[in-house]
Protein backbone atom coordinates (compact mmCIF):
# COMPACT_ATOMS: atom_id res chain seq x y z
CA UNK A 1 0.00 0.00 0.00
CA UNK A 2 1.10 2.97 -1.14
CA UNK A 3 0.21 6.66 0.81
CA UNK A 4 0.36 10.29 0.13
CA UNK A 5 -0.94 13.02 2.23
CA UNK A 6 -1.07 16.38 1.74
CA UNK A 7 -0.63 18.53 4.75
CA UNK A 8 0.21 21.93 6.26
CA UNK A 9 1.83 20.32 8.95
CA UNK A 10 4.18 17.40 7.64
CA UNK A 11 6.29 17.32 10.89
CA UNK A 12 3.26 16.09 12.78
CA UNK A 13 3.88 12.60 11.05
CA UNK A 14 7.48 11.83 12.30
CA UNK A 15 7.12 10.31 15.17
CA UNK A 16 3.81 8.39 13.84
CA UNK A 17 5.72 6.66 11.27
CA UNK A 18 8.93 6.03 13.75
CA UNK A 19 6.48 4.14 16.06
CA UNK A 20 5.29 0.61 16.29
CA UNK A 21 3.34 -1.38 13.68
CA UNK A 22 3.63 1.62 10.72
CA UNK A 23 7.04 1.38 11.31
CA UNK A 24 7.12 -2.01 10.97
CA UNK A 25 4.91 -2.24 7.24
CA UNK A 26 7.16 0.58 6.12
CA UNK A 27 10.89 -1.47 6.79
CA UNK A 28 9.01 -4.82 5.63
CA UNK A 29 7.82 -3.06 2.51
CA UNK A 30 4.11 -3.39 3.07
CA UNK A 31 3.57 0.57 3.44
CA UNK A 32 5.06 3.78 1.49
CA UNK A 33 4.01 7.04 3.03
CA UNK A 34 5.20 9.96 0.93
CA UNK A 35 4.12 13.25 2.67
CA UNK A 36 3.49 16.59 0.70
CA UNK A 37 3.77 20.06 1.81
CA UNK A 38 0.60 21.93 1.14
CA UNK A 39 2.91 25.26 1.78
CA UNK A 40 5.63 24.41 -0.72
CA UNK A 41 2.26 25.00 -3.59
CA UNK A 42 1.78 28.29 -2.21
CA UNK A 43 1.64 31.82 -3.95
CA UNK A 44 3.25 35.00 -3.75
CA UNK A 45 6.15 35.98 -1.10
CA UNK A 46 4.27 34.47 1.91
CA UNK A 47 3.44 31.35 0.02
CA UNK A 48 -0.55 31.82 0.45
CA UNK A 49 -2.48 28.42 0.76
CA UNK A 50 -5.53 29.98 1.49
CA UNK A 51 -7.92 33.21 1.05
CA UNK A 52 -11.01 34.83 2.06
CA UNK A 53 -14.48 33.53 1.28
CA UNK A 54 -16.62 35.11 -1.89
CA UNK A 55 -19.73 36.05 -0.32
CA UNK A 56 -18.14 37.23 3.11
CA UNK A 57 -17.93 35.22 6.11
CA UNK A 58 -15.41 34.34 9.15
CA UNK A 59 -12.11 32.80 8.51
CA UNK A 60 -10.32 31.55 5.79
CA UNK A 61 -10.80 28.82 2.86
CA UNK A 62 -8.08 26.62 1.31
CA UNK A 63 -7.21 27.57 -2.52
CA UNK A 64 -8.07 24.96 -5.13
CA UNK A 65 -5.00 25.60 -7.44
CA UNK A 66 -2.81 24.88 -4.02
CA UNK A 67 -4.58 21.67 -3.18
CA UNK A 68 -4.87 19.86 -6.49
CA UNK A 69 -1.05 21.12 -7.44
CA UNK A 70 -0.30 19.39 -4.16
CA UNK A 71 -2.74 16.50 -4.91
CA UNK A 72 -0.50 15.51 -8.27
CA UNK A 73 2.84 16.75 -6.88
CA UNK A 74 2.30 13.52 -4.11
CA UNK A 75 1.24 11.48 -6.98
CA UNK A 76 3.96 12.10 -8.66
CA UNK A 77 6.38 10.88 -6.02
CA UNK A 78 3.81 7.72 -5.71
CA UNK A 79 4.43 6.92 -9.29
CA UNK A 80 0.89 6.57 -9.64
CA UNK A 81 -2.90 8.24 -9.86
CA UNK A 82 -4.00 7.38 -6.38
CA UNK A 83 -7.19 7.07 -4.90
CA UNK A 84 -7.86 10.55 -3.27
CA UNK A 85 -9.73 10.87 -0.24
CA UNK A 86 -10.87 14.71 1.24
CA UNK A 87 -10.29 14.93 4.73
CA UNK A 88 -13.81 16.40 6.14
CA UNK A 89 -16.22 16.00 8.24
CA UNK A 90 -18.84 16.49 5.64
CA UNK A 91 -17.88 12.88 4.80
CA UNK A 92 -18.61 9.28 5.05
CA UNK A 93 -17.77 7.99 8.50
CA UNK A 94 -15.17 6.16 8.55
CA UNK A 95 -15.33 2.54 9.63
CA UNK A 96 -13.81 -1.03 9.53
CA UNK A 97 -15.43 -2.04 6.20
CA UNK A 98 -14.01 1.14 4.53
CA UNK A 99 -10.95 0.35 6.21
CA UNK A 100 -10.65 -3.03 4.19
CA UNK A 101 -11.75 -1.17 0.95
CA UNK A 102 -8.54 1.62 1.69
CA UNK A 103 -6.15 -0.92 2.48
CA UNK A 104 -6.60 -3.14 -0.58
CA UNK A 105 -5.33 -0.11 -2.69
CA UNK A 106 -2.16 -0.08 -3.96
CA UNK A 107 -2.30 4.01 -4.25
CA UNK A 108 -4.24 6.56 -1.65
CA UNK A 109 -3.84 10.16 -1.16
CA UNK A 110 -5.43 12.25 1.56
CA UNK A 111 -5.87 15.37 1.62
CA UNK A 112 -5.32 17.25 5.31
CA UNK A 113 -7.51 19.93 6.03
CA UNK A 114 -7.36 23.25 7.89
CA UNK A 115 -9.27 26.57 8.52
CA UNK A 116 -12.50 26.53 7.48
CA UNK A 117 -12.28 23.95 5.02
CA UNK A 118 -11.66 23.53 0.93
CA UNK A 119 -12.92 25.44 -1.76
CA UNK A 120 -15.86 23.29 -3.07
CA UNK A 121 -13.94 23.09 -6.30
CA UNK A 122 -11.17 20.90 -4.31
CA UNK A 123 -14.55 17.94 -4.46
CA UNK A 124 -14.40 17.50 -8.16
CA UNK A 125 -10.89 16.44 -8.06
CA UNK A 126 -10.92 13.34 -5.58
CA UNK A 127 -12.65 10.19 -4.97
CA UNK A 128 -13.93 10.17 -1.71
CA UNK A 129 -14.72 12.10 0.96
CA UNK A 130 -14.18 10.54 4.92
CA UNK A 131 -15.08 11.77 8.56
CA UNK A 132 -14.02 10.20 11.65
CA UNK A 133 -17.16 10.87 13.48
CA UNK A 134 -19.47 13.76 13.64
CA UNK A 135 -17.46 16.23 15.51
CA UNK A 136 -14.70 19.00 14.22
CA UNK A 137 -11.01 18.83 14.67
CA UNK A 138 -8.49 21.51 13.51
CA UNK A 139 -7.30 19.68 10.85
CA UNK A 140 -7.11 16.27 8.95
CA UNK A 141 -3.66 15.29 9.80
CA UNK A 142 -5.03 13.25 13.22
CA UNK A 143 -7.79 11.30 11.24
CA UNK A 144 -5.31 10.54 8.21
CA UNK A 145 -3.27 9.11 10.69
CA UNK A 146 -5.89 7.34 12.33
CA UNK A 147 -7.21 6.03 9.36
CA UNK A 148 -3.59 4.79 8.12
CA UNK A 149 -2.90 2.58 11.20
CA UNK A 150 -6.45 1.07 11.32
CA UNK A 151 -5.14 0.01 7.03
CA UNK A 152 -1.36 -0.76 7.88
CA UNK A 153 -2.51 -3.27 10.86
CA UNK A 154 -4.72 -5.22 7.84
CA UNK A 155 -1.78 -5.42 5.71
CA UNK A 156 -0.74 -9.27 5.11
CA UNK A 157 2.54 -9.81 7.31
CA UNK A 158 2.48 -7.05 9.56
CA UNK A 159 0.70 -7.95 12.90
CA UNK A 160 2.48 -11.30 12.85
CA UNK A 161 -0.14 -13.32 14.19
CA UNK A 162 -2.53 -13.26 10.52
CA UNK A 163 -5.64 -14.56 12.92
CA UNK A 164 -5.40 -11.04 14.75
CA UNK A 165 -6.93 -9.23 12.43
CA UNK A 166 -10.21 -11.66 12.13
CA UNK A 167 -11.04 -12.37 15.60
CA UNK A 168 -11.88 -8.79 16.60
CA UNK A 169 -14.23 -6.53 16.73
CA UNK A 170 -15.99 -5.37 13.46
CA UNK A 171 -14.20 -8.36 11.72
CA UNK A 172 -16.38 -10.75 8.67
CA UNK A 173 -15.47 -13.39 11.40
CA UNK A 174 -16.84 -12.30 13.72
CA UNK A 175 -20.60 -10.81 12.01
CA UNK A 176 -19.37 -7.47 12.46
CA UNK A 177 -20.27 -8.05 16.25
CA UNK A 178 -18.01 -6.05 19.22
CA UNK A 179 -15.30 -8.36 20.30
CA UNK A 180 -15.81 -11.24 23.15
CA UNK A 181 -14.23 -10.47 26.45
CA UNK A 182 -10.40 -11.35 26.93
CA UNK A 183 -8.95 -12.55 30.32
CA UNK A 184 -4.99 -13.25 31.37
CA UNK A 185 -3.16 -13.41 33.83
CA UNK A 186 -3.41 -13.34 37.09
CA UNK A 187 -6.66 -15.95 37.51
CA UNK A 188 -7.70 -13.74 40.56
CA UNK A 189 -7.18 -10.32 40.94
CA UNK A 190 -8.73 -8.12 44.54
CA UNK A 191 -11.74 -10.90 44.16
CA UNK A 192 -11.90 -10.93 40.73
CA UNK A 193 -11.57 -13.96 39.03
CA UNK A 194 -11.86 -15.80 35.63
CA UNK A 195 -14.64 -17.17 33.41
CA UNK A 196 -14.31 -21.49 34.88
CA UNK A 197 -15.12 -22.13 30.67
CA UNK A 198 -12.35 -20.04 29.28
CA UNK A 199 -10.02 -22.12 31.73
CA UNK A 200 -12.06 -26.09 31.48
CA UNK A 201 -9.86 -26.63 28.00
CA UNK A 202 -13.39 -27.28 26.37
CA UNK A 203 -12.96 -25.35 23.07
CA UNK A 204 -16.63 -25.94 21.98
CA UNK A 205 -17.93 -24.48 25.01
CA UNK A 206 -14.95 -21.57 24.98
CA UNK A 207 -15.98 -20.95 20.96
CA UNK A 208 -20.01 -20.59 22.21
CA UNK A 209 -19.32 -18.57 25.23
CA UNK A 210 -17.29 -16.49 23.39
CA UNK A 211 -19.99 -15.81 20.68
CA UNK A 212 -23.13 -15.40 23.12
CA UNK A 213 -20.46 -12.88 25.14
CA UNK A 214 -19.90 -11.20 21.51
CA UNK A 215 -24.02 -10.76 20.92
CA UNK A 216 -24.58 -10.01 24.45
CA UNK A 217 -22.11 -6.86 24.66
CA UNK A 218 -22.76 -5.57 21.19
CA UNK A 219 -26.34 -5.62 21.91
CA UNK A 220 -25.91 -3.21 24.89
CA UNK A 221 -23.27 -0.95 23.88
CA UNK A 222 -23.96 -1.12 19.58
CA UNK A 223 -27.43 -2.43 19.26
CA UNK A 224 -26.92 -1.04 15.63
CA UNK A 225 -24.51 -3.29 15.07
CA UNK A 226 -26.93 -6.40 15.97
CA UNK A 227 -29.37 -7.99 14.11
CA UNK A 228 -31.80 -7.38 16.79
CA UNK A 229 -30.96 -3.79 16.48
CA UNK A 230 -31.09 -3.42 12.77
CA UNK A 231 -34.09 -5.41 13.15
CA UNK A 232 -35.79 -2.74 15.67
CA UNK A 233 -34.67 0.04 12.77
Amino acid sequence: MHVGVVTLFPELFGAFLETSFVKRAIAGGQLGVELEPLRQHGLGRHLSVDDTPYGGGSGMVLRVDCVVAALEAVEAKLGARSHRVLLTPQGRRFDQELARDLAARAHVSFVCGRYEGFDERVRGFVEQEISLGDFVLTGGEVPAMAIIEACVRLLPGVLGNEASPREESFSPHCDGLLEYPQYTRPASYRGLGVPEVLVSGDHGRIAEWRLAKSRERTQERRPDLSSEGKDDR
